[in-house]
């Protein structure tokens, strides 16, 4: 989100930004940039962890005048009760699924497969945004560990 908002913005320059499968995934190439995130990610993800993050504030500002443009909140509630069981991880793996239209060719790169089903999930929609070309709609569902108990 962040690189993506870095470059929508005009933060840093087009060039910037890596294009990977002909699409702009808006990773930045500068090595500054690169260090700053994953500092940033680190330390965002132990308060996380800890349950002790409230919120993130990204803060555009004019390079000239230190004018502030524009400013990103990212609020964050945090359920103490999970944080405090500690619950344990479990290791994971992960797929990507693109849905397209029937008549598209899958590239050779790619396998079809089965829609992956969670049994009795929880399920969250998240914030739509609409680009003016494309709307995307946003849902996470997970795994209810509490239905599984009762």
């Amino acid at each position: 989100m962040l690189c993506s908002i870095l470059h929508n913005r005009g933060v840093y320059p087009e060039e910037s930004f890596v294009k990977k499968y002909g699409l702009p995934l808006l990773l930045s190439q500068d090595e500054g940039v690169k260090t700053f995130i994953a500092n940033l990610n680190a330390q965002l993800s132990e308060w996380l962890e800890a349950g002790k993050l409230q919120r993130i504030v990204l803060v555009i500002m004019s390079k000239a005048t230190n004018e502030v443009l524009e400013k990103w909140n990212f609020s964050i509630e945090t359920d103490k009760e999970v944080v405090e069981k500690e619950v344990s991880r479990e290791k994971s793996i992960f797929d990507v699924l693109a849905y397209t239209d029937m008549d598209v060719a899958v590239p050779f790169t790619w396998t079809e497969c089965e829609q992956k089903l969670i049994a009795n999930p929880q399920m969250v929609k998240l914030h739509s945004f609409d680009t003016k070309i494309h709307k995307v709609e946003n849902l996470v569902s997970y795994k209810n560990d509490e239905w599984d108990e009762q």
